[in-house]
């Protein structure tokens, strides 16, 4: 698994996780989608996530094999 796709599918499941608990538990959860959704926007401009950087360290790789 590359980086991107790890980042991907981290990205939809805590969006649906978000939803998830502003239903059953608090509206107020939805904060947290705001956030990924802002996060998510912010790296499309500036190329940079810190979950990234995390999956870096734990060894996945880029798709183009380098880092």
């Amino acid at each position: 698994m590359t980086v991107d796709a790890a980042l991907r599918g981290i990205a939809g499941a805590f969006l649906l996780l978000s939803l998830a608990l502003a239903h059953y538990v608090s509206p107020n959860w939805l904060w947290f989608t705001a956030f990924i959704g802002a996060n998510l926007l912010q790296s499309a401009f500036s190329g940079w996530c810190p979950m990234m950087a995390i999956l870096r360290r734990v060894g996945l790789k880029d798709a183009r094999g380098c880092c």
